[in-house]
């Protein structure tokens, strides 16, 4: 069984966090600039087992898909047309940066160490990857209670 990796895209940075290799927990991995994203990827995937991708997907409120998504799916083709053996899997982002410093409040961070918003940007990516991650299991159990 391999990692999944959670990609938070943004046009000036991504965020990026990791399952373990049992895929149990998310944990913040790293932030990289669009123009090192494809050295980190190809370099990671090189050295880690990676089974599938999950990423952020911007979302409105009335579920319709954000302005984002001109940026987020050029990115997306991109990466299946490179790794077209992994599994795509996209995932909701809707309030994961507010839920990222609220995280970062509620662990202790100071107010100067929250405004660095690589660490932001790490956080909501793991909460994307642990929401999949989440989200799999209940739907795991559910089809053990049917």
């Amino acid at each position: 069984m391999g990692r999944i990796l959670a990609i938070d895209y943004g046009t000036k940075r991504i965020g990026l966090a990791v399952t373990d290799p049992l895929q149990i927990f998310a944990s913040p991995l790293n932030t990289v600039s669009p123009n090192e994203f494809d050295n980190f990827i190809s370099g990671y995937l090189k050295t880690e087992e990676v089974e599938a991708l999950v990423i952020g997907y911007p979302v409105q409120m009335n579920n319709q898909p954000s302005e984002s998504v001109k940026y987020i799916n050029p990115f997306i083709k991109k990466l299946k047309k490179a790794f077209p053996e992994k599994h795509i899997h996209l995932v909701d982002e809707r309030f994961t940066s507010q839920m990222a410093l609220r995280t970062m409040i509620d662990g202790g961070v100071k107010k100067r160490d929250r405004q660095d918003k690589s660490m932001v940007d790490k956080i909501s990516a793991s909460i994307i990857l642990q929401s999949f991650l989440d989200n799999r299991s209940n739907r795991t159990e559910n089809n053990k209670l049917k």
